[in-house]
């Protein structure tokens, strides 16, 4: 019999544990407004990109600051809930 690993399952990055390194799986841009969605792809975010979530909030709705390459980037909750990941 084959053991087979399971596929991880894409999360919110608002999920993502602490110093946790996951992919991009997909961002929802129907969730974000044009500047929002025009920022991320300034800053190259898009699917296959890996990404470390650093700090979160406390109380689940601050802002989260995440690595994307050798930048530091903030979110605002909403926006890391449209971004889903595999660790």
């Amino acid at each position: 019999m084959t053991v087979h690993s399971p596929i991880p399952l894409p999360i919110d990055l608002a999920a993502l544990p602490r110093h946790a390194l996951a992919t991009v799986a997909g961002i929802d841009w129907t969730q974000l407004s044009d500047a929002e969605a025009r920022r991320l792809r300034e800053f190259g975010l898009d699917e296959g990109v890996e990404i470390e979530l650093l700090h979160g909030a406390t109380l689940g709705g601050g802002p989260l600051a995440c690595r994307i390459g050798r930048m530091t980037i903030t979110f605002r909750s909403h926006i890391a809930r449209a971004i889903r990941v595999t660790v």
